[in-house]
């Protein structure tokens, strides 16, 4: 799932954080998709469950060896964009999985627990084998035109290596084309619930 705000070229160049905080983009995030459609199917219209659903989320993605965070900063180095990577293969363990179950449940209720579990059971389906998967990325709204999507984008594509490339899954059709002009190409659309969903991927360059 990812969010289309990283169109505009940037007016100035913000500090790349390659280990922030995971509370850090989880407050990026939560603001980021208040409007994307499959985060809004997972937790309604409720700003307090999809803050607390981002939490629960990033908190298992953490615990995932490998996983990479990234977030820019802007004036005051406030976080102003967010982005999760999780490696090839990578899988929560049983105690993982049970902990954000719980803290879903509690914190967000059983509709968004088992509308997560069947939106990643239907879209990771098709994910290449030793592909790298981009879980998130957006940028806080009153941030949107600086172009700071576009960089955070641009870095962790550069620090990905996979021989298979970067997977990704968009429920929102505006994102496909700004995917393709970074090299992604749609593999394949799987309907979610009402959701139509695309996966795609970026196999890796030439370059090292």
């Amino acid at each position: 799932m990812t969010d289309q705000q990283f169109t505009d070229p940037a007016q100035r160049a913000p500090e790349i954080d390659d280990c922030p905080t995971v509370d850090s983009c989880a407050r990026v995030l939560a603001d980021a998709f208040a409007r994307e459609p499959a985060v809004s199917w997972i937790c309604g219209g409720s700003s307090a469950t999809r803050a607390n659903w981002f939490a629960a989320t990033l908190r298992a993605d953490a615990t995932l060896p490998g996983s990479r965070r990234y977030t820019l900063t802007g004036d005051g180095g406030r976080p102003i964009a967010a982005a999760i990577l999780t490696p090839p293969g990578a899988a929560l363990s049983p105690a993982a999985q049970a902990q954000w179950g719980a803290r879903t449940l509690a914190r967000c209720g059983p509709r968004a627990v088992q509308r997560t579990l069947r939106y990643l059971q239907i879209t990771e389906a098709g994910a290449p084998e030793g592909a790298w998967t981009l879980e998130f990325i957006g940028v806080d709204p009153g941030a949107v035109g600086r172009g700071a999507g576009r960089r955070l984008l641009d870095r962790l594509l550069a620090d990905t290596s996979a021989t298979a490339g970067v997977f990704l899954t968009t429920a929102d059709p505006g994102n496909v084309a700004l995917y393709q002009h970074f090299g992604f190409v749609t593999l394949r659309h799987v309907s979610v619930g009402p959701l139509n969903v695309a996966t795609m991927l970026r196999r890796r360059t030439s370059n090292p």
